[in-house]
């Protein structure tokens, strides 16, 4: 009460300095009425009217004053009976000014046009004490306000602008009016004070504690000191113009701690996890959650998990994405490529080599008695084939990945139709030895190149279309293998793909019958059987592969076909021309056409 006096005691002092000094209002004399409301609605509303009307009776709409006119009316303190005065002396236009209330209704002009207020509205008041709650990390608390109209508005209003800013509120307690003093002791048995009342609260409900600040106009402009006796020792500073400055460091609390007061349902969510709320509760009460697999989450407390980029992935905390480990059969990783490189380049030193010999014995009978331009066609053939084995190592590029599977396809096709062509000259001279036989005619070197030109071109033909409409290219793939990029060759069209593999399949399949029903021929005549047996070997090698290389993906489908290519290579190399070479160099005794016609080959 010894606040309201010293209200009372300026207002007084105002009125006479105004009245003494004729500098103010010249020929203007100030009286005043004083009349206490006590906070009660329906006692303003009585003195209000009381002041209207003048001192001897209350008559509504009607003046009893003989001399001097109302200028107007200061007061009240409180924004409940300010808002009841308002009412009435907006209707007869008098001016209404409040030193107290702050409720933001009172600022609607179409309403209250002659009110004027000298404090901000609560808004002003709700956005610091939000800022404040921001500030310590306070996002559940709960709400302390006046029982009535004003106390209902103004916690809605904190409660808007709260959640805006993710603050959760408990509960609200309503403080009842000062003559319900048995409510107020059952809300006091309910709560526990610190220090001052209205600043810490600890609240006990089911076991759980939730921490209350209620900040009653501690920036009502520019006394700090209330701000000070609440919270202990600050570093206020607030510069024209400035929003208030609060050095953390210097901060007291109760028991002199200077440990910031913990008022959350949840602890945040540190990055790489995300909320889950618990249904029908607040928003504060969550749970984290690690991020799900490839996917980030850079924020604290944050609300989702963020996809990474298809050529990143999370790191092991999941709070960014970093690139994607590049994979390909390399030659610096992958001892592998180093191991199928050398045996490529042994591969096809030894098949050059047997060129060479092939070339320099030439003129000898067993060279010479199948087709020497066949033998000459398909070593070439094999030596290209060890070494295209290089367009499947290292980083496959677009150039790589079109050559590399219609070369060995072209070649190995050139490859098996010589191997027909000598199949099929077999049988012809065998036919063609019998007395008055017409076979002779067929004997020389159109029927062989004629088979291995009609072969191949259906192959080249297979690949130039393949080609043209839908050539392979290098591929990123990033879906087949989590946390790395594959870098591979798609084959563009899987149909032509598997086309030129079949058609490959299909000659092999063809030498290997005729080779097979050739087996029994005499020797002397006879190349069928190694044949016979280099195609046993090529047809296991690739019919293996189709399973093999669909159930691997990366450079390990590289890898089974660099194997297939080496091993069915080898495997014709070292069946057709391993025994002749054994001959021509062991035995050369047996490199005579007297043998050949005694013994065969």
């Amino acid at each position: 009460m010894s606040q309201y006096y010293r209200h009372l005691l300026a207002f007084i002092f105002a009125i006479d300095e105004i009245n003494s000094n004729p500098d103010f209002l010249p020929n203007v004399t100030l009286g005043y009425h004083a009349l206490d409301s006590c906070g009660d609605v329906n006692k303003a509303i009585e003195n209000v009217l009381r002041i209207l009307s003048g001192p001897s009776r209350t008559v509504p709409n009607y003046s009893c004053r003989s001399h001097g006119k109302l200028a107007g009316v200061i007061g009240d303190l409180s924004s409940e009976t300010s808002l009841h005065i308002a009412n009435i002396l907006s209707l007869y236009d008098y001016p209404q000014i409040s030193y107290g209330a702050t409720d933001p209704l009172l600022t609607n002009k179409k309403l209250y046009p002659f009110f004027f207020q000298t404090l901000p509205s609560d808004r002003v008041q709700f956005n610091a004490i939000v800022k404040l709650l921001k500030h310590f990390g306070w996002n559940w608390v709960g709400i302390l306000a006046s029982d009535d109209d004003v106390g209902e508005r103004q916690t809605r209003v904190l409660k808007n602008m709260g959640e805006i800013h993710g603050i959760c509120f408990e509960f609200t307690l309503k403080i009842p009016p000062r003559d319900s003093n048995e409510r107020m002791q059952k809300i006091l048995r309910r709560i526990h004070f610190m220090d001052y009342t209205g600043e810490e609260i600890y609240f006990n409900e089911n076991g759980e504690m939730a921490t209350v600040y209620h900040i009653n106009n501690y920036l009502a402009c520019s006394n700090h000191s209330i701000l000070e006796e609440h919270v202990g020792t600050f570093n206020v500073s607030a510069p024209e113009g400035k929003q208030l400055g609060i050095n953390r460091s210097l901060i007291t609390w109760k028991h002199h701690s200077r440990e910031i007061l913990r008022s959350r349902c949840s602890e945040d969510c540190p990055p790489g996890y995300r909320r889950i709320l618990h249904k029908g509760k607040h928003t504060c009460c969550f749970d984290c959650v690690s991020c799900s697999e490839g996917a980030i989450s850079n924020t604290t407390d944050g609300e989702s998990c963020e996809k990474c980029p298809e050529d990143q992935h999370p790191n092991e905390k999941k709070d960014k994405c970093v690139p994607k480990p590049i994979e390909f059969l390399s030659y610096k990783e992958d001892s592998v490529a180093s191991v199928f490189g050398s045996i490529s380049v042994f591969m096809s030193v030894i098949a050059s080599v047997i060129l060479g010999i092939f070339i320099l014995y030439q003129d000898t009978p067993i060279v010479r008695a199948n087709n020497q331009n066949l033998s000459f066609l398909l070593l070439v053939c094999l030596i290209l084939s060890f070494l295209c084995v290089f367009l499947f190592l290292g980083r496959p590029e677009d150039v790589t990945c079109m050559l590399r599977q219609t070369a060995f396809g072209i070649l190995f096709s050139v490859a098996v139709s010589s191997l027909l062509a000598k199949t099929i000259m077999v049988c012809i001279a065998f036919k063609a030895t019998k007395p008055g036989s017409t076979w002779m005619k067929w004997m020389g070197i159109k029927i062989p190149n004629c088979v291995v030109f009609v072969c191949s071109f259906i192959q080249v033909v297979i690949c130039i279309c393949w080609l043209s409409i839908s050539p392979p290219y290098q591929e990123m793939n990033t879906h087949s293998s989590p946390g790395k990029i594959i870098i591979q060759c798609n084959e563009g069209s899987v149909v032509a793909f598997y086309t030129v593999l079949g058609y490959m399949g299909f000659l092999a399949a063809v030498s290997f019958v005729v080779a097979f029903l050739a087996r029994k021929l005499p020797d002397s005549f006879n190349e069928a059987k190694f044949i016979t047996f280099s195609m046993l070997i090529f047809c296991n090698v690739w019919i293996s592969f189709i399973p093999a290389y669909m159930s691997v993906t990366g450079k390990n489908s590289v890898i089974v076909e660099i194997f297939a290519i080496l091993a069915s290579s080898a495997g014709i190399l070292c069946c057709i021309f391993f025994p002749k070479c054994y001959i021509i160099l062991m035995k050369p005794s047996m490199n005579t056409k007297r043998h050949l016609l005694k013994a065969g080959l």
